[in-house]
């Protein structure tokens, strides 16, 4: 069980939900242990949040466990989106565990957002991987043409193939590099994403690999962790769904550990703004 998630699932107003998908990893897999490493780490947090005055324990959040997977992708993917329907019909906001990015696919499909708000060092707008167009490296290219998000913001992407440039020269896409993420972040306003639905979804490979080296593939040069708690901060209070992805256990804990506070972070910046 998530740290702090205490109550039940019929009243909760945010639910946790483990998907520990490793089924594309395509260099160093171990997202399978992502979920319950997450959980490990946020063992040693304080319940109580000063910026927001509030504790963790009484924000009504429920863990539900982990969604087992299987080996057929997409017909994991729709049970998984089923299960996150379900909190939304509920009323609930979905904070799900990965995993590989994979994941992230039910999640959207689950909230149906406008935009999509991505911390990743990768474009992931590949159309199709190996010949898979499931593959974690083609998330966001399916999240824009398959599942009907209107625009995805990519904060910290830093490579991607030649195709993946091209298609995110697009109108439908912002990509916003390492270097500008501090002032992307700090520019966003009570205007940003007006009339839009948002979902939040952070890559622990967005992060420098310095701070989080237990990911599947790294790539340097990336995005601080106080600049992309800061991004969860500010984006939280516009989002319907919150994930953390591709955590994995070839480190000390350092991803995981991320992983855990920017899900907090998450939800207490969520329940701070809609309390106001």
């Amino acid at each position: 069980m998530f740290p702090g998630a205490t109550i039940d699932r019929e009243a909760a107003s945010y639910v946790v939900v483990g998907a520990p998908l490793d089924a594309t990893t395509t260099f160093q897999p171990g997202t399978r242990f992502g979920p319950d490493r997450v959980r490990r780490f946020a063992e040693t947090y304080d319940d109580y949040d000063r910026r927001t005055d509030s504790r963790f324990s009484a924000l009504g959040v429920h863990d539900a466990g982990d969604v087992r997977p299987w080996d057929d992708v997409p017909a994991y993917l729709d049970h998984l989106a089923a299960e996150l329907r379900s909190v939304v019909y509920d009323e609930s906001v979905p904070l799900l565990v990965g995993g590989e990015h994979t994941v992230t696919h039910a999640g959207v499909e689950a909230v149906d957002p406008d935009a999509l708000v991505i911390c990743d060092a990768h474009l992931d707008l590949r159309d199709a991987y190996d010949g898979n167009p499931l593959n974690h490296a083609c998330v966001t290219r399916r999240c824009l043409d398959d599942l009907g998000v209107d625009r995805a913001v990519i904060v910290g992407a830093r490579t991607g193939s030649e195709a993946e440039w091209e298609r995110a020269a697009d109108a439908d896409v912002e990509v916003v590099a390492p270097e500008d993420a501090r002032e992307w972040v700090d520019g966003l306003d009570g205007d940003a994403f007006a009339g839009e639905t948002v979902y939040c979804s952070v890559d622990i490979d967005g992060l420098d690999p310095a701070y989080a080296p237990g990911t599947g593939t790294m790539e340097p040069f990336g995005v601080a962790p106080r600049t992309v708690r800061d991004l969860v901060r500010a984006v939280a209070p516009r989002a319907d769904g919150f994930d953390a992805v591709e955590v994995n256990d070839r480190d000390d804990g350092q991803a995981a550990a991320l992983a855990a506070k920017l899900l907090r972070e998450f939800a207490y910046s969520h329940a701070a703004a809609t309390t106001e």
